[in-house]
């Protein structure tokens, strides 16, 4: 779940340069924000997306991945282009790696317009989350649901939560820390948590927070994780006190996988763990247990 982006939606991401048999079957990778260091606001999406249409079939476009230092127009952009891009089902808005452009820097919008224009739409991920915006709504057909942010703003979470999703199966949130935008607490997860607009969500990430243990706790006994197969915690400040939780509360035996990577269990609790789920894959990976020292998440700048 992360890192480097040469796929997206099991497509390979596609300059739009290149020549290619399928268009059907490539993420196209077109730009959004060419340079805020500039100061230049122009978005570059608008032109190319004008090439890519000229040289391509519009029904073929599957999958849009944007780039550049952020992605705060693209939601209107593609909006504007929802009647040409009848066959549309996957975007990644802000497709920047970590060598260009910090994770916290990468400048969003609001990303209701782009949900309500496209009510086929199957995938969305976002990178970054810097002026990031999201209205309660709901959206038949959306499968995926993932953003990857050093700080999810809690009005966000709390939006996702007021959200009706009846085909969702996979919401990942990358929670982060309050200097980065983040900040969000266990009331604002109630929504997600009570699983009232998600009946078939399978997979659930709340991850990389550094409430990660009272968020454990909130998940032993959420209505949501009976129905789920996999569950993440990672990338977080997950120590011994919120995995106690989580095996104190209802039973997660039904899971397929646990992800815990990157936390602060001790060897006798993850031991334990690892001995109460026996059925289950549990990811326990990157432990940064060491007495007295700090706690840190994952992915914050």
């Amino acid at each position: 779940m992360g890192g480097h982006r040469d796929h997206f939606a099991g497509l390979p991401v596609t300059f739009l340069n290149e020549s290619v048999d399928a268009p059907d079957e490539v993420a196209w990778l077109l730009y959004d924000e060419p340079d805020v260091i500039e100061g230049e606001t122009e978005s570059d999406l608008p032109g190319g997306l004008e090439s890519l249409l000229t040289r391509h079939d519009p029904a073929l476009v599957r999958a849009l991945a944007i780039s550049g230092y952020g992605a705060s127009h693209a939601p209107g952009v593609l909006a504007a282009y929802a009647d040409r891009l009848p066959g549309l089902r996957s975007v990644f808005l802000g497709l920047a790696e970590a060598e260009q452009w910090e994770i916290s820097w990468i400048r969003q919008g609001d990303i209701t317009p782009l949900l309500e224009a496209y009510p086929r739409l199957e995938r969305l991920e976002v990178r970054g989350s810097h002026g990031l915006e999201l209205r309660p709504f709901a959206h038949d057909h959306l499968r995926v649901l993932r953003f990857e942010s050093g700080g999810l703003p809690p009005e966000v979470v709390r939006a996702l939560g007021a959200c009706t999703f009846p085909a969702l199966e996979h919401l990942e949130l990358w929670l982060g820390v309050e200097e980065y935008g983040g900040g969000a607490t266990v009331a604002d997860l109630e929504g997600v948590l009570s699983g009232v607009g998600t009946p078939a969500l399978r997979r659930l990430g709340l991850r990389d927070s550094p409430i990660q243990d009272d968020i454990a706790a909130a998940v032993a006994a959420a209505p949501v994780v009976t129905r789920l197969e996999e569950l993440s915690l990672g990338m977080g400040a997950l120590t011994d006190r919120g995995a106690e939780a989580l095996l104190s509360g209802q039973p997660l035996t039904h899971l397929r996988r646990l992800d815990l990577r990157h936390h602060y269990l001790g060897e006798e609790m993850m031991t334990r763990v690892r001995q109460a789920l026996p059925g289950v894959e549990v990811d326990l990976e990157e432990a940064r247990f060491e007495p007295g020292e700090w706690t840190y998440v994952a992915v914050s700048e």
